[in-house]
């Protein structure tokens, strides 16, 4: 009788905890990816000093990702004095493709950290199902907006929710 009221006592105590992380935000999940030159790093240890980043999955055989990268390329370096936002650009393209990642990142001319998760573990971890899509974490590591698939203009919406994160104000998706 007495593990059982431990058991139940247990449970509630880890239920409540794990719903008050939920409301605080999601923590950015572990996962290996590869920098452009095959680099291990994990995830957990994206960090801005406090700051905010923008993190971003797309592939080099996505058009709109492309096109979100280009229109957040041309005003970065502004986002950047007014906030301290970094963009990491995760690419979900397999080990096949994946060759072609730095060549479209200079191409492009992107300023961003570029990562590669060709085993896609990050992607699975993060429960992205379509690229593009776009996640703001906080200054704490908190996943606190996120935005799938991209139309002209939602770059605009993205630094003012960029900006409200930067000031400390909560965000609702």
């Amino acid at each position: 009788m007495k593990n059982i009221i431990i058991g139940i006592i247990t449970i509630y105590i880890f239920a409540f905890t794990c719903s008050a992380q939920n409301s605080e935000g999601r923590l950015l999940p572990s996962a290996d990816v590869k920098t452009i030159d095959g680099k291990k790093i994990n995830t957990s240890t994206f960090t801005n000093d406090g700051k905010p980043i923008i993190i971003s999955f797309w592939a080099t055989w996505c058009k709109p990702c492309k096109k979100e990268l280009d229109a957040i390329s041309e005003s970065y370096n502004e986002w950047q004095k007014e906030t301290g936002v970094k963009l990491i650009a995760i690419s979900i393209d397999d080990s096949r493709s994946s060759g072609k990642v730095n060549t479209d990142a200079k191409s492009h001319g992107w300023e961003y950290e570029i990562y590669l998760d060709e085993n896609q573990d990050f992607k699975r971890a993060m429960n992205v199902n379509n690229v593009p899509h776009t996640f703001i974490v906080n200054g704490k590591g908190e996943i606190v907006w996120q935005h799938n698939s991209y139309s002209e203009g939602d770059e605009d919406h993205l630094f003012e929710t960029v900006k409200k994160i930067a000031k400390g104000e909560k965000i609702s998706e």
